[in-house]
């Protein structure tokens, strides 16, 4: 339930920004290349180590196609589209905190079951993609 809105409403941000700082095409490129990274890390994270469940652990639903393919993009290009020189180490905190609220509120309506997922490496892991690695692939994309 939780996530269904933050889908929801991440998605629909990013189609009404008005596209100043980042264009269609970057946010198209970076919308893929996330929502790659984030399938990617379901296979290894979620079948392969076996460290996550989200909804039923048997078989996977639209939940999990949508939550993979919507969340994480868009908040990767909302955080682009936001970023500034200036503001960067704000932007970096703000939604490293924003994509802890959506975890933990997908954590405590039941939707996602950690097993032997250690918590602090979330805050972590969030802190160096927000930090580094989508400036970086910004970056790289702005050089071709």
């Amino acid at each position: 339930m939780v996530s269904d809105y933050c889908k929801y409403f991440s998605f629909c941000n990013l189609l009404l920004i008005p596209k100043k700082r980042i264009s269609w095409v970057e946010l198209f490129i970076i919308f893929c290349i996330v929502g790659f990274a984030t399938w990617i890390s379901d296979s290894l994270i979620l079948r392969i180590f076996d460290l996550i469940d989200l909804g039923s652990p048997d078989k996977p639903g639209i939940g999990d196609i949508i939550s993979y393919t919507f969340i994480p993009p868009s908040l990767a290009c909302l955080y682009l589209y936001f970023l500034d020189m200036k503001n960067r180490w704000k932007l970096v905190t703000i939604f490293t905190f924003l994509s802890l609220l959506i975890e933990l509120g997908m954590e405590f309506s039941g939707y996602m079951k950690t097993k032997d997922w250690v918590k602090f490496t979330t805050p972590l892991f969030y802190f160096l993609v927000y930090g580094f690695v989508l400036p970086y692939i910004l970056k790289l994309i702005r050089r071709r």
